[in-house]
């Protein structure tokens, strides 16, 4: 595997476990909603997944991603329409589909 995508792959792996960190257990959306730093924070590390997606795909879109679309879309949205960011949205993708992600990532990098 080139060695960028590969880099590219571990940030996307770190920043799926910062998110699972902060989320914390139990999982409260009304703590999430009523926290800005977290708000703030996963929003970054969900715009730095979707950044390294997009450039994965630039440098080979032979590799798979799920959803890859949809992800790189929503990074689009956090950076230049952030005001229209529904925070039940980001909660359900960080819930439903943060997990399938990391565990895709985790098959690419073999680990």
């Amino acid at each position: 595997m080139d060695e960028k995508i590969e880099k590219l792959l571990y940030d996307i792996h770190n920043s799926i476990n910062l998110i699972l960190e902060f989320v914390g257990e139990p999982k409260v959306f009304e703590t999430y909603k009523n926290d800005k730093k977290t708000r703030s924070a996963f929003e970054r590390h969900i715009a730095i997944i979707g950044e390294a997606i997009n450039k994965i795909q630039s440098i080979n879109n032979e590799i798979q991603i799920q959803n890859t679309k949809q992800i790189i879309g929503l990074r689009n949205r956090i950076i230049h329409a952030y005001d229209s960011i529904d925070d039940t949205i980001i909660w359900a993708i960080i819930i439903n589909q943060l997990p399938k992600l990391k565990t895709e990532i985790e098959n690419l990098l073999n680990i």
